[in-house]
Formats: C-alpha cells, structure tokens, sequence
C-alpha cells in the first residue's frame, strides 16, 4: 500500500502544522521521565443569527465562518432560500455574525434545547425530528471498491487527528474521491463546517458521501439527511436510533470500516461490491487510526 496520500483530490486538506490548532504540553510519562506531546486547542466561538446570539461552541478555531453557516443550516434556522447578505467574524471577540435579508427569531426554539451524545457536548434545538418528515434521500448505488479506496486514502492523509488525538475528522466524498476533510473536537462541529462549505459553494448533495472518524449517533444521521447526502460511512460502530432513523430516510449507513472489513445496517440492497474483500490491503499500523484500537 502507498504511504502517501496525493493531496491535490482535496478541495480543502487538513493542515495540522497550522498555527492554533495544538499547543506543545510537557507531561511525565509511566517512566517518570519527562514527555513533550502536542494537544488540541479549543476555544469558544460564539454564533449569532442577525441580532440574537445563538450558541457559543467549543471549537478548534478553524473555518469559523463555515461553522457557523453549517450549524445554523443544520438546525433549521437558515432555510434553504435564505439570502445570506454577510458573515462576520471577529477574531478578537471569537465571534461569528451570519446576517440575512429575512428577519429572524428564534426564542422559542432556543428553549427547547437536546443535548446530543456529541463530543464536546453537543446541542440540538428544538425537536431533534423536525425537518425529517418526508424526507427520501437519492437512492443512489455505492461501489464497495469506492469505500475501501476512501478508508485507504483519509487514512493516510496528514491530519490533526493523526497528530494529536483527541479529534474527529468528518470529509465529503464523491465516489472515490475526497473532497473536503474537516476537523473538529466534537464530530458535529467537523460535520456542520461541511455543511458551512456546501451551503457556501453552492455544493450538491445528491451524489455525495459523508466519511466520519466518529460514532454512527442519531445526531449524525440526522444532520447527514438533513444535508441530502445520501450515504454516511465510519470507521466506528452504530447507535440503535441511528439505524432506525437512517432506515426510515433511506441513508446508506456503513459502520467498522476497518482494512477489508465494513458493516451495512441501512441500504444494503444499494451496495455494489465490485470487489472482493481479500484483495484489499491491510491497514499499515503506521497509518491506522486510533480508533483502530476502540478509541
């Protein structure tokens, strides 16, 4: 198996040699002796909707903008039609503005607050199945060898998550090629900046994968469906209501994606495998995810 990973496929790559992002901490390690490792950052970051603030996310400080954008989308607090006319950030102040020409209040939604099982304390407003009736996703067919290609390369891209530890990695695929690679210390903030970016660009959903380091919650299901994406794939295992959410919208839903090895729990029949499973490289230990390891 190759050991580098071209990163000229990505659209937007991890930089983990970014300033911010970790700070060096001097520890003792089992030996008594004096250890030097590098740690993640976090810091606030406070959302608001025109006037009213929002929430304030613990975050990793990267793509602030994008963040913002995605965790308002996701919530249902930006529709679909909404005319975005700025987004301000202010370092100083950790800070985020996104203004709309719509007028909006949200006071009664803000009450209603769910937290999730997300790292980094995660909240959902309002109730956590609203937007999600009625929704279908794309039935679209999933290459087997398009999954072992993505697990093959994310796995081997330099990121924060290699580095360091302590973060999940959440990037938008199509087929066998991986987009965007975000990271974050809760697995919804490295979702909601895809859906930032998406939101942003303009992105389609419909012929996308959505690739996590994290767990297959319900929350994960239920902001990948609302994104439209119609498969969501990780290298960990599932919740119960996951599943059962993600069979009800028709999301292709691929757990324990380790080496030759996956599960499918949600869209089986949509599964094309066009290869077989012995003919795929072991993962390198070198570049096997701590997760790897039941982390």
């Amino acid at each position: 198996m190759a050991t580098e990973v071209d990163l000229s496929e990505y659209i937007i790559a991890p930089d983990p040699g970014a300033a911010r992002l970790t700070r060096a901490v001097e520890g003792v390690d089992q030996n008594g002796e004096v250890s030097r490792i590098s740690v993640v950052e976090e810091r606030p970051l406070t959302i608001f909707l025109n006037s009213q603030e929002i929430v304030t996310a613990m975050t990793i400080g990267d793509y602030p903008e994008y963040l913002a954008l995605g965790f308002l989308r996701n919530q249902g607090m930006l529709r679909p039609d909404d005319e975005i006319t700025r987004v301000d950030y202010d370092d100083d102040l950790e800070t985020v503005v996104v203004r709309t020409a719509r007028e909006t209040s949200y006071e009664d939604k803000l009450k209603k607050k769910t937290r999730t099982s997300g790292c980094a304390v995660g909240t959902v407003f309002g109730d956590m199945m609203e937007g999600l009736e009625g929704v279908r996703l794309p039935q679209v067919q999933v290459r087997t060898s398009w999954l072992y290609d993505l697990a093959a390369k994310i796995n081997r891209t330099p990121s924060l998550y290699l580095q360091a530890g302590a973060i999940h990695g959440t990037v938008l695929c199509r087929e066998s090629r991986p987009l965007v690679y975000m990271e974050d210390v809760g697995r919804h903030n490295a979702v909601d900046k895809i859906a930032g970016w998406m939101l942003s660009e303009g992105e389609t959903a419909g012929d996308k994968i959505l690739y996590t380091t994290g767990r297959l919650t319900s929350e994960m299901v239920i902001k990948t469906a609302m994104m439209g994406i119609p498969v969501l794939a990780s290298r960990s295992g599932f919740t119960a209501w996951g599943v059962e959410i993600a069979r009800e919208v028709g999301l292709t839903l691929i757990g324990r994606m380790r080496g030759q090895r996956f599960v499918c729990l949600s869209g089986e029949d949509r599964l094309l495998r066009d290869v077989d499973p012995a003919t795929v490289p072991v993962e390198d230990r070198k570049h096997r995810r701590k997760s790897a390891n039941g982390s």
